[in-house]
């Protein structure tokens, strides 16, 4: 480690343990982990309420408190999704599938002290490579033109949809209804009207955490409040002691959490890409090599522990971008960057030289602050716990108001309600027919961007189609997504013969 990283690292911490930089750090690590606890209030709504504070503080301070909310959320939100199977983020969704069985056999305090532990393992580590390889990711990151972007998400679609817990033909169904339903809006090259039907409220497109809400929310509610919760989790007899994971627990969940980290760090390194492929890739990845994959989805650990660590660690690197090209990688990042523009900092690679104490100060905050979740959470596992003991015929008109007051704040828009209850009972349906509805989001979530960077390599080639085999990285991707589906078909066609 050179002489410059380590006084650069040195001055980072002392601007991060200063009063401010730990006052601000705490406040944002608590409300992150608060909004991520309760179903539906949400991340941006958070942060868009507390933007115009930030304009009366330090730009460097701003920022770390903004970011602590921004990883708090994605911890908080794993408990929500663990003990109600509601996530409280929409990068928490893929925790439901064995976080909220792991709470159903009685190890809820053992699946969240799991996901602490890989939360920080993932923002640790995520931060390590944020403060070593910012510049040659961004490097690598900055070459990648629209055919590279086109093929490196057509491969996530399909690999999600070949990986996925339910059937490949299934989920590939999901996976294109939900880049249909991600065309409705406004054409953003030509301004035309796509399946909005005049509706003013639509121009904007349908809204990701209504539709995330809607499938995955309010299904389990509708279907507990019908029949009663499937099953009963209660904190009798549950002591730090037994919250901690047997050693067989910590060594199955060891290479998850590493494998997940590497999963994160790459695509929140990439933007457009971030927590919510890291996590669908790094869950479909640990099934794929795992021994036993019939026990995803029944309360396997490692089904915890890699996507949590892919969350966090994605959340850390997606800052990759962001501050050394100006380019961001989400709607959150966007706020960022808002914030340092009202400062009058220009984010790009000037950034880590004019501002370095801005610069590193965040990456010494990701560590104090995530120190400071595991010191603050952990305690705190039996409080979680003890939500699952309120009846749950109070409990669930609860979670409902805090589903639609979180899914309203978003946007201030009645439509959204709708939206969120049209696709609860559309959630209800695809859970009845046993269709993946993780599959839907991720095609609503990069269906836009596919076509968007698709349009673009068009423009940019006149039409010219072999370009997207032309350019070395595009087709990489390119191949390897043929030979997913020539690999997958191949396996179906033999197992039908064998029938």
């Amino acid at each position: 480690m050179s002489d410059g990283l380590l006084s650069n690292i040195a001055l980072g911490f002392s601007v991060a343990l200063s009063f401010d930089g730990l006052l601000y750090c705490t406040i944002g690590v608590l409300l992150g982990t608060v909004v991520g606890v309760l179903p539906g209030l949400g991340t941006m709504a958070t942060l868009a309420i507390l933007m115009p504070i930030t304009f009366h503080i330090d730009p460097t301070f701003a920022v770390i408190m903004l970011s602590g909310i921004y990883y708090g959320a994605a911890y908080g939100g794993s408990t929500a999704s663990i003990l109600l199977n509601l996530p409280g983020t929409v990068t928490s969704v893929i925790t439901t599938l064995d976080g909220y069985p792991m709470a159903k056999n009685g190890k809820a305090g053992q699946a969240l002290f799991i996901t602490a532990i890989a939360s920080f393992v993932g923002s640790f580590l995520g931060a390590v490579l944020l403060a070593v390889l910012t510049v040659p990711l961004a490097t690598v990151a900055m070459q990648f033109g629209p055919q590279d972007y086109f093929m490196l998400m057509a491969f996530g679609l399909i690999a999600a949809s070949m990986l996925s817990t339910g059937q490949p033909l299934k989920s590939l169904i999901m996976v294109f209804t939900g880049m249909l339903l991600g065309v409705v809006g406004l054409d953003l090259n030509s301004g035309a009207e796509r399946f909005t039907f005049g509706s003013p409220d639509l121009f904007d497109g349908l809204s990701l955490v209504a539709i995330a809400m809607g499938l995955f929310g309010l299904p389990e509610i509708i279907t507990a409040a019908r029949g009663g919760p499937e099953g009963t989790v209660t904190d009798e007899k549950i002591t730090l002691r037994s919250m901690i994971p047997s050693k067989a627990d910590m060594k199955a969940s060891a290479m998850p959490m590493l494998r997940g980290t590497g999963v994160g760090s790459f695509f929140g390194a990439l933007p457009g890409t971030g927590g919510v492929i890291a996590t669908f890739l790094s869950y479909a990845l640990e099934k794929k090599i795992s021994k036993t994959p019939e026990r995803f989805g029944k309360g396997a650990i490692e089904g915890v522990a890699s996507p949590e660590a892919a969350n966090n660690a994605a959340v850390q690197t997606a800052f990759i971008p962001t501050m050394s090209l100006g380019i961001p990688g989400d709607a959150v990042m966007a706020i960022m960057l808002g914030v340092l523009m009202v400062h009058g900092i220009v984010p790009g690679p000037a950034v880590i030289s004019e501002n370095p104490s801005l610069f590193w100060g965040l990456v010494a905050s990701f560590v104090v602050g995530n120190v400071l979740l595991v010191i603050l959470n952990i305690p705190l596992v039996g409080l979680w716990v003890r939500l699952l003991r309120v009846p749950y015929h109070l409990l669930f008109p609860i979670m409902v108001a805090c589903v639609c007051v979180g899914v309203y704040s978003v946007s201030n828009k009645i439509m959204d309600i709708y939206i969120l209850l049209a696709f609860g009972l559309v959630g209800l349906g695809l859970k009845m027919l046993r269709f993946d509805g993780s599959t839907l989001l991720l095609g609503f979530v990069l269906g836009p961007m596919l076509e968007e960077h698709f349009r673009r390599a068009m423009v940019v080639t006149g039409g010219e189609f072999s370009s997207f085999i032309e350019r070395p990285i595009s087709a990489v991707f390119g191949f390897l997504t043929l030979a997913m589906i020539i690999w997958f078909s191949t396996t179906a066609l033999l197992r039908l013969t064998k029938k």
